[in-house]
């Protein structure tokens, strides 16, 4: 009796939710996607339209956050409806935070909102301790990922003891700022925050290691190439780059007393050596491989330099000597420290540029550097094992950390979070470096100043209102005035200035016409520019989120006029 094959299994497509979320998972995988699914934002809404705040949450909705809460007490008004497209003519009188929620859900049914009516003080008053409410629940934002603060006309100290309190709690916050034609948002992250997977340009992660090669690649290289000029032209002309290196590399040791090309005079020099190895009498008229070999002689043959980025991670002390609470990321990082003080070298990437090679030789090749890879993967982990024992700790750092790490060590970054640049008398300011004002006709950082500015100006006014009680008249130009003498206590916080080598008067015609805008709009957004400078925040706050690519450090403005956008460290 004959034996029926068996029924190959069916296919297993795509899931209903790799489908919604193709593409975005192309650019953070699945781990991306499940930590914006892990992640619940608040969006605090200090007054004013809050529309910028909406449409960061549009754009985080849209990639399937996990959940959000607007805390916010306005009643919806007929001008919410000609800025924030999340409201509709049956809003008006109902409360904005319930309405915005109920139409942003819809976007992404997957997300769940919660709308808390409340103004911004009486919920951070039961929620952050301070001498107001010395009986506030500690841990009552415990359950937020990270903190939106969104305002017109911020209120100052509340900004502050928010900021406090996400520097106490390791929890990143947004400061967003969009008024007229110009907006800018600040990024408080935790200190230290580093970045595994920044993603870099793939041609920037190849690591042959052609100069320290490894006795399975050198053996590789010998069997292929120690024949060579009696190969067919169709093999000749199919030897791996890499190989021909490898060779030509021990030639040329041989006639220069052991040691490879180093100086760009000596590389250069290599190169002619292995571009006159090529052969040009075949029916092509020279060897593609040849050419991939000398163009790769600049890039490849450098010795493994440990990254300025990744010496500061080493020197930092929870990379030292980490402890039982450290991070997952400090153990890593003393492991793969310990490998480079054992090695000289980092633990090698594994990954091969595409290459002309026939396929027999270029899988073998491949597999030698994925085993190579393998066994520098494996010697950290057991690095990590062996302290996660002497540490005793109970919940082991995922293997695919370890090899993530491994992998990108050579691009992690580690970011040193600052407080939010927010201006406080008789306290240190932020860096504001004038001199970048002069020198550069083009600086956005007058916008900076301006907004600082402006919430100096309006923290001055709530402290001290005028004596008759009216509000300052933008007409007769007192507004303006009272802001450009904000602007002047900002200024005059610079060395520059106070060494006396950069005057005031000379800086003042770049910030007035942004104080003017502000005048003019009194508070108001304009929604291209809100729903423009929310898709930036969106997108700062899903790298700051995934912890993947690099995300701002720490403050971006935007000029609405000359649609043109700048970071800053400040």
């Amino acid at each position: 009796m004959t034996a029926r094959p068996l029924t190959p299994p069916p296919l297993q497509g795509p899931t209903a939710k790799e489908k919604k979320y193709d593409r975005q998972l192309r650019l953070w995988a699945a781990s991306g996607q499940q930590a914006l699914e892990d992640a619940h934002v608040l969006l605090l809404n200090d007054g004013g339209p809050g529309v910028v705040g909406v449409e960061t949450l549009k754009n985080l909705i849209l990639p399937g956050i996990g959940s959000y809460t607007i805390v916010d007490d306005n009643i919806v008004a007929e001008n919410d409806l000609g800025i924030n497209f999340f409201l509709t003519d049956q809003s008006l009188g109902k409360s904005r935070a319930e309405e915005t929620c109920k139409y942003l859900t819809e976007l992404n049914p997957d997300v769940e909102g919660y709308p808390v009516r409340k103004s911004l003080k009486d919920f951070l008053g039961n929620a952050i301790p301070s001498d107001d409410h010395p009986l506030a629940d500690p841990n009552a934002l415990d359950q937020y990922t990270l903190i939106l603060f969104v305002a017109s006309k911020p209120n100052y100290p509340l900004l502050r003891l928010v900021s406090s309190y996400c520097v106490s709690k390791a929890l990143p916050l947004f400061y967003v700022h969009s008024l007229g034609l110009f907006s800018h948002f600040s990024a408080q992250l935790p200190d230290p925050f580093p970045i595994v997977d920044t993603h870099p340009d793939p041609t920037s992660t190849q690591d042959l290691r052609l100069l320290e090669p490894w006795h399975e690649l050198q053996e590789f290289a010998k069997s292929k190439t120690e024949s060579l000029d009696t190969l067919s032209n169709h093999n000749h002309g199919h030897i791996p780059y890499l190989l021909l290196l490898l060779a030509f590399l021990d030639d040329w040791r041989e006639s220069h007393d052991g040691k490879s090309p180093g100086e760009y005079r000596e590389k250069k020099e290599f190169k002619s050596f292995v571009e006159s190895k090529a052969r040009t009498d075949n029916p092509e008229g020279g060897e593609e491989n040849f050419d991939e070999a000398a163009a790769a002689i600049l890039k490849s043959l450098n010795k493994p330099s440990l990254p300025s980025g990744l010496r500061q991670i080493f020197e930092n002390p929870n990379s030292k000597q980490p402890q039982h609470d450290s991070a997952n990321f400090w153990l890593v990082a003393y492991a793969i420290q310990q490998f480079h003080q054992t090695h000289g070298s980092l633990p090698l990437p594994g990954a091969l540029p595409d290459m002309k090679a026939q396929s027999q030789d270029y899988i073998q090749l491949q597999n030698i550097y994925k085993a190579k890879a393998r066994r520098d993967i494996d010697e950290v982990t057991e690095s990590v094992r062996s302290m996660e024992t002497e540490l005793k700790r109970r919940t082991p750092v995922e293997a695919k950390e370890i090899e993530s790490f491994c992998k990108g060590a050579v691009f992690v970054k580690l970011i040193k979070g600052k407080p939010l640049p927010v201006y406080q008398p008789n306290a240190e300011a932020p860096q504001t470096s004038v001199h970048q004002i002069l020198e550069d006709e083009d600086s956005l950082l007058p916008i900076f100043i301006a907004f600082q500015a402006y919430d100096l100006w309006l923290q001055e006014t709530r402290i001290a209102p005028p004596e008759d009680d009216s509000k300052p008249s933008s007409e007769d130009g007192s507004t303006l005035e009272a802001m450009k003498q904000s602007a002047t206590k900002i200024i005059n916080l610079d060395d520059a200035i106070s060494d006396g080598k950069v005057n005031v008067d000379d800086i003042m015609p770049r910030i007035e016409p942004i104080l003017e805008e502000f005048v003019r709009a009194d508070g108001a957004e304009l929604h291209n520019i809100s729903a423009l400078t929310g898709g930036m925040v969106a997108q700062e706050v899903i790298k700051v989120l995934t912890k993947q690519y690099i995300p701002i450090d720490n403050t971006c403005v935007f000029d609405g006029i000359a649609s043109k956008s700048a970071v800053f460290r400040v």
